[in-house]
Order: structure tokens, then C-alpha cells, then sequence
């Protein structure tokens, strides 16, 4: 039975502990292809004490977010042998969304400028006293942070601009090889006071894993959005982008549509998500028009 740990720190990124040798631990941050538009990552926790240890909580705190990114235990506590790095899903909270940010980011002088994530991590060892407490600063090698901060603050000022979604509905063409959907986009009204976001453009719509734009139908370009316009659909072509058996049962990010658009100084990868109605639809679209004939 674990003891119960009090709450962590708030959301101020700590100082890295000094600490006359190494640290017992150490945190990476990645992200898996499920967690791709679900607001969350990973924090990769690596004992390097040599001995058995026991992590009661886990937070990051990064000037990207705000607020600080936290594991949060279900079994109260975590047993974390040595040598054996163990993922834990975290949340990411709001973004922190800085005007210019998307291209500026994008420069390696201004990810030297970043200050470096810093990790909360408390843990027990067996036969000490009490729980202790280490601030390892964190290695983001892919960086994940920074990417969804971008994508994350994109999306926010292209829903300020309209509501993109993918209608629940698939049209499947009567030879079962080819199927329409729909993007819907809804412009927002302008606020009270007349102040008007974007526009906002789609340059391109790119293909999945598992659904692309026929050779002879490509899928609109350079669609122009402004709040207050009327109610409109893209009609989106698809075939399967592949019939491997595993095209399906390996899916992780294949019913995510991106879109690359530019909006106000912001331009990247907007990711429409099918529903679960949806979802099940392609599935059943690709394995269909898939089968041998």
C-alpha cells in the first residue's frame, strides 16, 4: 500500500536541484502515433540510481504551456526498476501562444532561446525514510513540446476563425472503390465590436495512412475563410492509400485529416479528427474496396 503523497509544487518551473553526483533519475518526453490529437505525451522515466525505486508523482513544467504537464498515478505509485524506462501519459494544458510564434519557432536560434523544460519527480527508495524529491531538466529529442505548442495555438486561432469538422457521413460509390466525404466549415460572426479574425486560407489537404484523393479528383486547393461567410462543404474524394492487412488493424493515425492552412501570422497543420461514426465508416470503406474482386 502506498502512502499518500502531498500535492506537488505549482506551476513555476523549479531550479534544477545541485546534486554532488548524478541524479537518480532521468525524464524524456515523447509522444505515441494514438496520443497524435488528443492533447497528451509522454514522460519517460528512466532509473539510473541502480537500485529499486518507487515514483509517487511526476509533473514538467515548460514555458510553452500553462500550468504544468502532470502524470497522475492511478494505483498511487509507480515501481520503477533500474535500467527500465517506463512511459507515463500525461496531459498538456493550455498553450501559451505568442504572436509570430509558428515560423519564429521554427529557427534553430530561436529553439536555443527556449528555456529548457524542467521535471518534478517524487520518488522512495526502499529502506529510506520519507519521500524525496529531484528536478532533473528534461530531454525533449523530438521535440514534442514545441510542436504541439505550435499545433495546438494554430488550432486555436483557426477555430477562432470557423469550425471545421468532418460530417459523420460517408457516400460510398456503387462499386464500393471510392467514397465521398465531407468537410464542413462554419464561419464564426464577427464579435460585437466588429473586430474580424483571419482569414484563414486551406493551401492543401494531404492524404492518410489509409485514404488519399484519387489521381483523377485532387482534393481542393487554396480555399479562402472569412468569419460571417455562409455555411459550406469540401467534397473529399477517397481511395484506400493502402491494402496491406495491417493497413487497419495497425491504425493509429489514419481517419486524421490534415490540412495545411495559414491564418493571421500562423501557418502549419491543422488535423481534423473523424468521429467515431466516421471512423468506422473508412474502416469499412478500406476493407471493402480493398477485398480481391
Amino acid at each position: 500500500m502506498s502512502t499518500a503523497v502531498p500535492p506537488l509544487a505549482g506551476c513555476t518551473a523549479p531550479e534544477p536541484l545541485e546534486s554532488a553526483g548524478p541524479l537518480p533519475i532521468t525524464v524524456e518526453v515523447n509522444q505515441s502515433r494514438d496520443q497524435y490529437g488528443k492533447q497528451a505525451i509522454q514522460l519517460l522515466l528512466t532509473n539510473v540510481s541502480g537500485g529499486p525505486l518507487t515514483v509517487a508523482a511526476a509533473q514538467l513544467a515548460s514555458p510553452l504551456f500553462h500550468g504544468d504537464i502532470l502524470w497522475e498515478p492511478t494505483g498511487g505509485s509507480l515501481e520503477l526498476p533500474p535500467g527500465q524506462p517506463k512511459s507515463l501519459p500525461a496531459r498538456l494544458p493550455a498553450p501559451v501562444c505568442g504572436r509570430g510564434q509558428s515560423t519564429a519557432q521554427q529557427s534553430s536560434s530561436h529553439k536555443s532561446t527556449i528555456q529548457q523544460p524542467v521535471a518534478t519527480v517524487r520518488y522512495s527508495e526502499p529502506g529510506q525514510g520519507g519521500v524525496q524529491e529531484v528536478a532533473p531538466v528534461a530531454v525533449d529529442p523530438f521535440g514534442v513540446l514545441e510542436r504541439n505548442n505550435m499545433e495546438l495555438c494554430l488550432a486555436a486561432e483557426a477555430a477562432a476563425v470557423a469550425d471545421i469538422v468532418l460530417d459523420r457521413r460517408l457516400e460510398v460509390a456503387p462499386d464500393s472503390r471510392t467514397a465521398v466525404v465531407r468537410l464542413v466549415i462554419t464561419p464564426k460572426e464577427a464579435d460585437g465590436a466588429g473586430t474580424a479574425k483571419g482569414p484563414m486560407t486551406i493551401a492543401s489537404i494531404d492524404g492518410t495512412t489509409l485514404i488519399a484523393a484519387p489521381a483523377d479528383e485532387p482534393w481542393p486547393r487554396n480555399v479562402r475563410i472569412v468569419q460571417g461567410a455562409p455555411r459550406s462543404e469540401l467534397h473529399l474524394r477517397i481511395r484506400p492509400a493502402r491494402c496491406d492487412p495491417h493497413a487497419i488493424a495497425e491504425d493509429k493515425v489514419g481517419t486524421l485529416l490534415p490540412l495545411h492552412v495559414s491564418v493571421g501570422e500562423r501557418e502549419g497543420q491543422l488535423k481534423i479528427a473523424a468521429g467515431t461514426a466516421l471512423r468506422g465508416q473508412i474502416y469499412d470503406f478500406v476493407t471493402a474496396a480493398c477485398a480481391p474482386t
